[in-house]
């Protein structure tokens, strides 16, 4: 059995349906002034150019999808931090021996980042180097301070914030020692730098960004 999709109108279905046929004329007149209203932007060549070419969806509009504003996940804030204690390091995790591999870590870090420090090496280079470079891990020793039970501590760098450095020592304490007014010393395969804490109060992230100065003397 064949379907119908389409087929004329016999003249009995006309009279019931009360449809008037329409010429042939009549009809091409109908559909052009139907494409003119519907086109009116067009010229009369370029609608049958059109129609020859390709269909003509009349009257659809595409809607456009309003954008969806993404949201960036909001983190914590320093003082969120610091209520949860995120960076505060366990007794039980304050012992030297833990932090050895971390000093290795260091030191092969800053061998790389020097190409390799031979006797030949500027120190100069290596003082520029270390300035911008990441200390966690490194050995530093307090040389000078306005505060005399500072000096001589010595330890492995676990946390650098602006202006404190806390290092574990031999004795497995854990020292928080301020840059203001003290002059530090870090030793690499014997070359020895000094950092001066008063011009160094600088987060890590901050460091590698800033352009020091050489100055010939500074004051604690």
């Amino acid at each position: 059995m064949k379907s119908v999709i389409y087929h004329g109108l016999s003249q009995k279905e006309e009279e019931e349906s009360d449809v008037q046929h329409l010429g042939a004329q009549r009809a091409e007149a109908f559909v052009k002034a139907f494409l003119k209203r519907s086109t009116p932007h067009m010229s009369q060549e370029a609608r049958e150019n059109q129609l020859h070419r390709k269909a003509v969806v009349l009257e659809y509009f595409t809607r456009r999808k309003p954008k969806e504003k993404k949201k960036k996940p909001k983190g914590l804030s320093a003082r969120q931090r610091r209520d949860l204690r995120l960076f505060d390091i366990k007794p039980e995790q304050q012992r030297y021996s833990l932090f050895l591999p971390l000093h290795e870590l260091w030191k092969q870090y800053i061998r790389d980042l020097c190409n390799g420090l031979k006797p030949d090496t500027q120190p100069q280079m290596i003082q520029a180097k270390l300035l911008k470079a990441d200390l966690h891990g490194a050995i530093i020793s307090v040389t000078k301070s306005k505060c005399p039970s500072y000096v001589g501590v010595t330890g492995i760098l676990l946390q650098e914030t602006k202006h404190v450095f806390k290092i574990i020592t031999k004795e497995d304490r854990l020292k928080v020692i301020p840059k203001l007014n003290c002059v530090f010393t870090v030793e690499i395969d014997g070359f020895i730098s000094y950092i001066y804490g008063s011009k160094f109060q600088l987060r890590s992230s901050e460091r590698s960004a800033k352009k020091f100065k050489a100055k010939g003397t500074i004051d604690l």
